[in-house]
């Protein structure tokens, strides 16, 4: 509490009346010590939560293995992060105060951030409580050990002192690193995409010098494409087998009939990636073989891709998709697919893992309905803790579909829908008393005049 009342009495108000360049420095490092004060008070008062959460939990009957399940998810809505990175944001509260304490000091004191901390712990994870706290008593960053260090050699410290203190169990760290391969897809600017694949070392070189050997073969017959490019196309065509990288799969591109039909540059959204611009989407149903302003595409190689298109209907105004309705305990495919489109990503406030579940908002055995009102795209982790004990979602009246998800100790997170392409960015709910006065209906009739007009010309036009 003292560090919060300090910050509140120190609160910039927003204005920077003196423009005196050692002050504005001086300041921003004093704010700087402060976030790194208040990371480590939330660490205290996230060990804390979790040891009042399991001895409540355990006076409720809950067994000793699952003790302390939901803990990370409720510390990752109070901090506006999601599910998977509350539970890394409580081991590592975990780790810096039963465990770490000099690393804890030194985050305190503002001698180390939390992503620096952050290092440390993740460094020395696979020692043992003991020999976690000697690493800790050795570096003692509270004491000026990585006065002016960078990242990297904080890692290579933190790695050093853990081998020093347990060789056996860092070399078994590596050999179980390769348990962990796996390839992950990930957002990126202007349509297109991170694929990343974690590998064990000799593998990884040996695709890439695989895929460079390709490059270097195509550039000498005289390849106009970039090293780059022509290893990117040679990775998509040797894992699907096809020159364009497109087969027979449903990618679920949402967009309006006006992007679609009549070249409106209103965006549509891809589910896994987000939003992309109208003639990105456009050219994908048109030349679905090939890249974005590629004249080739899967037609010049002699193979037809078809393209099936699918009607949503959306409630004027709100953007609300209409109802779907099933007396099944398990939601329908046509019905699943109409949530993927509704929720895009999984519906707990913060989290934007793909959908995994499709979960019944009031469950089944209490009545709840195969519904589009009462069905909810999770992702697997966030169904599981919706099931412990203390989790309750509802749906509430909104303009979008909108659900409540309350927590064991109740605080209420909402979560609404996110707008289909072409729904207004703002929408005001009608006044019905003035929408029944003969003034607002002139008004009305006038503007529908004024559009239809409008559009009468441009048609013209056109």
């Amino acid at each position: 509490m003292d560090v919060a009342r300090s910050l509140a009495a120190g609160r910039p108000s927003g204005d920077v009346p003196e423009l005196d360049g050692a002050l504005l420095i001086a300041e921003i490092r004093t704010l700087e010590d402060r976030k790194s004060a208040l990371s480590a008070r939330q660490a205290r008062l996230s060990v804390a939560f979790d040891l009042l959460q399991r001895r409540e939990q355990a006076d409720a009957g809950m067994p000793a293995a699952e003790l302390g399940t939901g803990v990370g998810a409720q510390i990752a809505l109070a901090r506006r992060e999601s599910p998977a990175k509350g539970g890394r944001l409580l081991g590592l509260a975990k780790a810096l105060v039963t465990e770490m304490p000099h690393t804890l000091a030194a985050l305190e004191a503002g001698q180390l951030n939390e992503w620096r901390a952050t290092l440390l712990v993740k460094e020395t994870a696979c020692l043992s409580a003991a020999d976690r706290a000697a690493v800790d008593e050795e570096l003692a960053p509270d004491a000026g050990t990585f006065d002016g260090a960078g990242d990297r050699k904080i890692i290579a410290a933190a790695r050093a002192a853990a081998y020093r203190r347990d060789p056996r169990s860092v070399t078994q760290r590596a050999s179980h690193a390769a348990t962990e391969r796996h390839v992950s897809l990930r957002p990126a600017p202007d349509t297109m995409c991170y694929l990343t694949a974690l590998l064990p070392v000799a593998q990884g070189v040996a695709v890439y010098a695989g895929l460079t050997r390709h490059a270097d073969t195509l550039r000498n017959t005289g390849d106009p494409r970039t090293r780059g490019q022509l290893m990117a196309d040679a990775l998509v065509e040797r894992t699907t087998g096809t020159p364009g990288g497109i087969s027979g799969i449903e990618i679920q591109l949402v967009m309006t009939d006006r992007t679609l039909f009549q070249g409106d540059t209103e965006p549509a959204r891809l589910p896994g990636y987000g939003i992309v611009p109208a003639g990105w989407a456009r050219d994908m149903l048109t030349n679905p073989g090939g890249n974005v302003g590629d004249t080739a595409g899967d037609t010049a190689s002699g193979r037809e891709l078809h393209v099936w298109l699918r009607r949503l209907y959306t409630a004027p105004g709100t953007g609300d998709l209409t109802a779907m309705d099933s007396r099944a305990r398990l939601f329908p495919p046509g019905l699943r697919r109409f949530l993927t489109a509704r929720d895009d990503t999984c519906r707990t406030p913060y989290c934007d893992a793909p959908i995994r579940h499709f979960d019944h908002i009031i469950p089944w055995h209490h009545n709840g309905t195969t519904t589009r009102n009462n069905g909810a795209g999770l992702c697997e982790a966030c169904n599981h803790t919706k099931e412990l004990p203390g989790w309750t979602s509802s749906p509430r009246p909104g303009p979008r579909h909108t659900l409540d998800v309350t927590t064991p100790t109740g605080h209420t997170y909402h979560s609404t829908a996110p707008p289909p392409p072409g729904t207004p960015a703002r929408h005001v709910e009608p006044d019905l008393a003035v929408a029944k006065t003969p003034s607002h209906r002139r008004q009305r009739r006038s503007r529908a005049n004024d559009l239809h007009q409008a559009r009468k010309q441009r048609q013209r036009a056109a």
